[in-house]
């Protein structure tokens, strides 16, 4: 494998990993403290014995959080990957609903849905693949009834000891990396450059972060709290009650 592919691929993640830090600190500066509140579920944290309104604030954020940035990072991992195929098969992003990528390789049209992880989805997501996979096969068959079609399902971290799944293959980790690049150690090339000004980067988030965390505990307390304590029925309510909410609720 030459070195080049390597080097680009490099250079890709160190200009735009920063991509995904601004998105995050943009996705971060414009959250509202409503839209965390009515995405999580309160008797959860109720059952947790958590007593304070930091505490409270805290947990409910750093769970949207992590659902948010694994979505973000997953998109720039999904682009890396096309990134690094175009350069070796000539592979393409495409256009079909639920494909990815698409690129030729020893006679074969491979047909690629890209997910962060192996356990991305419930059974139903799981048949939508499938479905799209039949879906794309057809198309393409029309085009070029010789056509050779193979499905892969991609996750960029993980494993799976059984990638034969009847009708798709579902590569993980080292298998995915090396089925886009050809390279066996590409998975663990990547992960170097990924730190690219990471600190500098995570300064700025951590920055903001304790700016929301203070902004937002002041305005739980104002609507939430009565004499310092968590008043939770007032949170369910909020989350969950039959009655419209007003629409400027001024948090």
């Amino acid at each position: 494998m030459p070195q080049t592919i390597i080097q680009k691929a490099n250079g890709y993640v160190a200009n735009h990993i920063g991509d995904f830090h601004s998105k995050r600190l943009e996705s971060l500066c414009e959250l509202k403290l409503s839209r965390v509140l009515k995405r999580k579920n309160p008797y959860l944290f109720k059952a947790k014995n958590i007593l304070t309104a930091q505490d409270l604030v805290k947990t409910l954020l750093d769970a949207h959080l992590s659902s948010q940035e694994e979505t973000l990072f997953g998109d720039f991992l999904e682009d890396l990957a096309i990134f690094i195929n175009a350069d070796i098969y000539s592979g393409r992003k495409s256009a079909t609903e639920g494909i990815d990528l698409e690129f030729d390789n020893d006679g074969i049209r491979y047909i690629v849905s890209i997910k962060s992880g192996p356990n991305w989805g419930n059974s139903r997501q799981i048949t939508k693949m499938r479905e799209d996979f039949k879906r794309a096969a057809r198309v393409l068959r029309t085009s070029n009834s010789s056509v050779h079609v193979n499905a892969v399902n991609g996750c960029c971290y993980g494993r799976d000891s059984r990638p034969d799944k009847g009708d798709y293959f579902k590569y993980c980790g080292q298998h995915f990396w090396e089925f886009v690049s050809g390279d066996p150690d590409m998975y663990t090339e990547i992960i170097e450059p990924l730190g690219h000004k990471a600190k500098e980067k995570n300064e700025s988030f951590d920055k903001q972060y304790a700016k929301v965390i203070n902004q937002f505990t002041q305005l739980f307390m104002e609507h939430f709290c009565t004499n310092g304590e968590i008043i939770w029925e007032e949170l369910v309510k909020f989350s969950s009650s039959k009655e419209r909410l007003p629409r400027k609720l001024g948090f």
